[in-house]
């Protein structure tokens, strides 16, 4: 593959994910089981995306009746909690009706994937997969499946004969994945116990959002499998536990959503919840009051101007627009407005804010409230807005 890739004129190298590399370990047993022979150094993989992988393969074990081996997952320059980490396959032949415990549905008998040690369960619904399931993702389960049939395809073997009524059973297991699954998203989306194989596309494309809001989004569809008509959207720590410890909002109700309002909003929107609630520090969600759907301050930024304007529509002198526009911080600038006397500005943003999202959405019928706090967690404002065209 092109390894690298230009992001706002910056080299990046690329890497493969956690199904890929599941998936050449896989492939990598699997032939040293039917061959009875180790990989010299790399295996070949095809991904969702086109692009074939060339992946190291290593701790070679041929078993009496068992192969296994690991491959090191390599998230190129787009460093997660998962980058580096060893994820085993470990192939053996298994009666088709033996019990091996939770597994992966394959889609044909003669294949069995389960979780070993490091790999999460799916304990709660509204995901791509079963309760009770291994977190093998389908397309991660698609790559390994194929893996082993391009192995025996390869050998020149025939499937039937060769298993003769018996099943191979593949066992995906990451050693360091109880640990490492603490700095990922899974205990928000009820994966315990371990990581998650997961990847549509097979290959990790640094400085990519793309990851992280698929890992909200199933967020949001395990809240509405849950039956919670509203969600509790927040940038970050503020909005979040200001939300739970003093307006005593259920935790479960409330998804931290970072920078992506715009993208929070049509998810919501396409899960029919009836009610979003956005609460944070005023320093993100002034941005909404401006339109601004992405709050990360290298896509836009804007505070201090959308503050001027609004003051400026109230009457607000030029000494105090300088003031304001002086501050580097949206909390500088909230007692110099509050000595002004222009308190009520915020109100107007949270007003805005409400609005823009709401026009946003192009959705009758939902209401979006809007909670502003400054850094201490104290209100500043609280608006509403939804259920009429606009």
């Amino acid at each position: 593959m092109e390894e690298y890739v230009y992001v706002e004129g910056k080299k990046y190298r690329r890497g493969y994910t956690t199904g890929s590399s599941a998936a050449a370990a896989t492939k990598a047993a699997m032939w040293m089981f039917v061959t009875k022979s180790y990989i010299e150094d790399r295996v070949k993989i095809h991904t969702p995306k086109g692009i074939d992988l060339f992946i190291d393969i290593e701790n070679q074990k041929i078993g009496q009746d068992y192969c296994q081996c690991s491959v090191k997952k390599d998230g190129g320059d787009d460093i997660d909690a998962t980058h580096m980490i060893d994820i085993y396959s470990r192939v053996e032949i298994v009666d088709r009706n033996e019990d091996i415990g939770p597994e992966s549905i394959t889609g044909k008998d003669y294949i069995r994937i389960r979780g070993g040690q490091g790999v999460g369960l799916v304990t709660k619904p509204g995901l791509s997969l079963e309760v009770g399931r291994p977190a093998i993702n389908p397309v991660p389960i698609d790559m390994i499946v194929g893996s082993i049939l391009e192995v025996m395809s390869d050998a020149d073997i025939d499937i039937a004969s060769y298993l003769a009524g018996r099943s191979i059973l593949v066992t995906i297991s990451v050693p360091d994945g109880q640990e490492v699954a603490k700095n990922t998203f899974n205990k928000n989306l009820g994966i315990l116990g371990g990581i998650s194989i997961i990847g549509t596309s097979g290959i990790v494309e640094p400085m990519s959002d793309e990851g992280w809001k698929k890992s909200l989004s199933a967020d949001l569809s395990i809240k509405k499998a849950q039956g919670y008509k509203q969600v509790v959207l927040v940038p970050g720590n503020i909005g979040y536990n200001t939300m739970v410890k003093h307006f005593e909002v259920n935790e479960d109700m409330v998804v931290k959503m970072s920078n992506f309002i715009g993208y929070m909003l049509m998810e919501a929107r396409r899960l029919d919840f009836e009610k979003v609630i956005l609460a944070g520090h005023i320093g993100k969600l002034i941005k909404l009051a401006g339109g601004i759907f992405n709050s990360h301050s290298r896509i836009a930024d804007a505070r201090n101007e959308i503050m001027i304007a609004n003051l400026a529509m109230m009457g607000a002198d030029k000494d105090l627009l300088d003031r304001i526009d002086g501050c580097l911080a949206t909390d500088a600038m909230l007692p110099i407005i509050k000595e002004a006397g222009y308190q009520d500005v915020f109100d107007i943003l949270a007003q805005k804010a409400a609005k823009r999202a709401y026009k946003y959405l192009r959705q009758d019928g939902m209401e979006v409230e809007v909670y502003m706090f400054d850094m201490d967690s104290n209100l500043l404002a609280k608006a509403s807005f939804g259920g009429v065209e606009i």
